[in-house]
């Protein structure tokens, strides 16, 4: 029992932007790299806290389609971290039942070796269900939506499907991951308030949580946090209460 939490209402699914590790390594007099790598503590202590939780679904924000205009020295540091994450942390995860799955663009720049370990992480935990861990990863939104598009023309175009069939749950079973549920709950750190192109689509009625704390400083107390504050919310999902006469 963690306290102050009902049990019985832990989100389903918690989406979390990582923000900060730049900020949090320039206040140290430090590279931006070594804020990355100061996140991996961050990630996995949370990890570890939604398993206290037992959080089913959790999704973070790895790298996003826009992080490659970012200096190229920082891009390489991000490919081969999170390549030399996997290796290190994906055993592990298996352990504790986790599920690893990456939801993004595998083509492009992504390197072909950081995409065979993605896809080797993958086969390894596939049986694992206490919890599915994603990462969104050479990801974003309207990516996400575009390539959903694209993949509803070639049907249409090969006779598979009718244009005018077409509705909300035809573009979501054609996302990169049509089986993960909608994030109930959706943080971001460092004191940022915006989305960045991340879950477009999935958050539609996700509530949102923004905390100062920059990402390498998170941890379980943060995420729990988090919930207890989700749990404070009505969620009407664009109704009302019974008895309510205004929103």
């Amino acid at each position: 029992m963690i306290p102050g939490i009902d049990p019985s209402r832990v989100p389903r699914h918690i989406a979390l932007v990582m923000d900060g590790n730049g900020r949090w390594a320039q206040q140290r007099g430090l590279k931006r790299t070594e804020g990355h790598a100061a996140g991996e503590e961050a990630l996995f202590d949370t990890v570890e806290g939604g398993l206290e939780l037992g959080l089913k679904w959790m999704t973070v924000y790895a790298f996003s389609t826009e992080n490659w205009r970012r200096p190229l020295d920082e891009v390489r540091f991000l490919m081969r971290f999170n390549e030399s994450l996997l290796l290190r942390r994906r055993d592990d995860l298996n352990e504790r039942g986790v599920r690893v799955r990456f939801i993004g663009r595998r083509g492009g720049r992504v390197p072909k070796r950081v995409v065979r370990h993605i896809e080797d992480t993958e086969a390894l935990t596939a049986k694992n269900r206490r919890m599915t861990l994603t990462f969104a990863f050479n990801y974003g939104g309207r990516a996400e939506l575009t390539d959903a598009v694209r993949s509803i023309a070639r049907e249409v175009a090969a006779g598979r499907m009718r244009a005018d069939s077409i509705d909300e749950k035809t573009l979501s079973r054609h996302l990169y991951a049509p089986d993960m549920p909608d994030p109930d709950l959706m943080v971001r750190t460092s004191g940022e308030f915006r989305v960045s192109n991340y879950l477009l689509w999935e958050s539609a009625y996700s509530e949102f949580v923004f905390t100062d704390v920059l990402w390498p400083d998170f941890r379980a107390e943060h995420l729990y946090n988090a919930v207890r504050e989700f749990q404070r919310r009505d969620r009407r999902f664009g109704g009302l209460e019974p008895g309510s006469e205004s929103a």
